[in-house]
């Protein structure tokens, strides 16, 4: 069993080096494969070989470009967003971790450069985003297979089509899988100036939702509060307020949330529990305050509150290619509609990677990051 288990580690580690390798098939060490010297066959990337610091350990190098195959697609990458989860990746602490060395990046959009013989689906010039995590977007060019790549339409705004593949995603599977809520029901959420929040937001709104959000107080509240509010945020509180005795009387004027959103964890989440009518369900995608959850006993028992969980990587692996197509199809018409935009964004040519990286990981930063090519 060993030697089978050591020959399949062996035969994956191989194929992933042939895709970074030329078509000669150069098999010497990793700094033969991560050249420094600039050609026009090579392609530049943001590279870790091993975890730690995304600031410290991630590196622009230049890959050797991969020959495409008869089921290949060969893409230019045109933006790839920052986001949590791909510093996470970075930093070891997510449930899905790349073999080593890897291309950061789990999101972004590309435009087909040209494709193998059996492609079927896509042609060049389409726009298309990763079907899957651990892609390694954040590049200016790749090849990957058809099964790799969902085609998106290419009149969205380009931010938008860069950002689709995982914050809207989430955003609505919540809203849709947990309640069945009818529209002026209510739904509370945590780090609503993150990107699932505002796409929380602008998606509920589109359902005849109610929200309230909740933000961590900072200099600027009243300019994020009413951008939120832009977007269709009903109202906009601070986890200070949420915590005031006088929230008993929020819910005089509207009706309880049966739906909580928690990607903060620790006394948020807590509050965001207490808000809850009976019954109600808090669903937990993310651990921002890196504490955990702490449920009252006589909440569970005298309200039957229930706690879920909900990474899209798993929904993904529950269902089918052509669901997942279905939602993403779902959600361009609601950018198309005027009723879902990008989360506010700063773009960053790829050799500015460093700046963009600590910007990503700092407090009450409210643009998301994206890499363009």
């Amino acid at each position: 069993m060993w030697v089978c288990s050591t020959l399949w580690r062996v035969r994956t580690l191989a194929r992933q080096w042939r895709r970074l390798l030329p078509a000669s098939g150069c098999h010497g060490p990793a700094a033969s494969s991560y050249s420094a010297s600039a050609e026009t066959a090579r392609v530049r990337a943001l590279v870790y070989g091993h975890h730690g610091d995304p600031a410290k350990v991630v590196e622009l190098k230049n890959l050797d470009r991969a020959a495409v195959g008869g089921s290949d697609v060969r893409v230019k990458m045109l933006a790839a967003p920052i986001n949590p989860s791909d510093i996470n990746m970075i930093q070891g602490n997510y449930g899905l971790l790349p073999e080593l060395p890897a291309v950061g990046g789990n999101e972004g959009v590309a435009q087909v450069v040209a494709v193998g013989s059996n492609v079927t689906r896509l042609k060049p010039g389409d726009w298309v985003i990763p079907a899957n995590a651990g892609l390694g977007t954040w590049r200016t060019e790749a090849v990957f297979s058809e099964e790799a790549l969902i085609q998106v339409p290419s009149d969205i705004p380009l931010q938008s089509a860069a950002t689709l593949g995982v914050n809207p995603c989430t955003a609505y599977r919540m809203l849709m899988d947990f309640e069945q809520l009818q529209p002026g029901d209510s739904v509370i959420q945590n780090a609503s100036n993150s990107g699932v929040g505002q796409a929380v937001i602008q998606i509920a709104a589109a359902l005849g939702l109610r929200t309230i959000n909740v933000v961590r107080d900072r200099p600027d509240i009243q300019k994020l509060s009413d951008r939120l509010k832009s977007l269709g945020a009903e109202h906009v509180i601070t986890e200070e307020e949420l915590r005031r005795p006088e929230m008993k009387n929020f819910f005089k004027d509207m009706p309880q949330p049966r739906l909580a959103l928690n990607c903060v964890g620790g006394k948020s989440s807590t509050e965001l529990l207490r808000q809850l009518a009976r019954g109600g369900t808090m669903v937990t995608y993310g651990g921002m305050a890196k504490q955990p959850v702490i449920a009252s006993v006589s909440l569970l028992i005298f309200k039957d509150l229930k706690l879920r969980g909900f990474w899209l990587s798993q929904w993904k692996k529950d269902h089918s290619p052509d669901q997942f197509k279905e939602l993403i199809l779902t959600l361009c018409n609601l950018i198309r509609r005027g009723q879902l935009a990008a989360p506010a964004c700063s773009q960053v040519p790829l050799q500015d990677y460093q700046s963009a990286l600590e910007a990503s990981m700092k407090p009450f930063v409210s643009s998301k990051q994206i890499l363009t090519m």
